[in-house]
C-alpha cells in the first residue's frame, strides 16, 4: 500500500469514529437527564417541524439534536404538539471527549453550523446549546450568541458538496 493509500484509509477511519463518537455522547446526554428527549424521526419529526413553521419559524431539523419537553407533550398529535411548543427548547449538543478541555470548556473547539446559528436566530431562548464533557459527565447550558461573545478565536469556513 503506498503512503497516499494508507493517509486516505486513515482519514476516513477517524472521520467516522469522530462522528459515531459524537454521536454517542449526544445519546449519554440525553440520557442523562429526564426531561430531554432525542430529536425525533420521520413523521413525528415531519409533524414538529410543521407546527413550527405555523408559526414563521422555519429551520432544519439538523439545527438540533434534542428537545427539553413537559412530560405530558404527545409528540405524535398535532394539538399537543402546537399547544406546548412554546414550552419546548431545542437543544444541540456539543460533546468534549479531549484531555485538553478544561472545567468549563475552556480549550473546547467545536464547529457551529449555519443552521444552528438560523434556529438560534429564530428561536432565541427556546434554542440552547449543551456542552457535553464525556470525560468529566460536565454539562454547561449555554446559547450561540453566548458561545460567540466567550469564544477566544473563530475560523469561519465553507462546507460544499459537489
Amino acid at each position: 500500500m503506498d503512503l497516499l493509500a494508507l493517509i486516505l484509509e486513515k482519514k476516513t477511519h477517524l472521520a467516522r469514529m469522530a462522528n459515531e463518537a459524537g454521536a454517542a455522547g449526544e445519546v449519554l446526554a440525553v440520557s442523562s437527564t429526564g426531561h430531554w428527549i432525542a430529536r425525533p424521526k420521520g413523521a413525528v419529526l415531519k409533524l414538529l417541524l410543521g407546527e413550527l413553521a405555523q408559526t414563521g419559524v422555519v429551520i432544519k431539523a439538523s439545527s438540533f439534536d434534542a428537545i427539553s419537553v413537559p412530560d405530558w407533550v404527545d409528540m405524535a398529535s398535532p394539538e399537543s404538539v402546537r399547544a406546548h411548543l412554546d414550552q419546548m427548547i431545542f437543544i444541540e449538543i456539543k460533546t468534549a471527549n479531549q484531555a485538553r478541555v478544561k472545567a468549563g470548556f475552556g480549550g473546547f473547539f467545536f464547529a457551529i453550523t449555519e443552521n444552528e446559528i438560523a434556529a438560534a436566530d429564530q428561536l432565541g431562548a427556546r434554542h440552547q446549546v449543551a456542552l457535553f464533557n464525556k470525560n468529566t459527565g460536565e454539562v454547561m447550558m449555554t446559547s450561540i450568541p453566548d458561545i460567540l461573545a466567550r469564544s477566544r478565536s473563530m475560523t469561519w469556513q465553507l462546507s460544499v458538496q459537489l
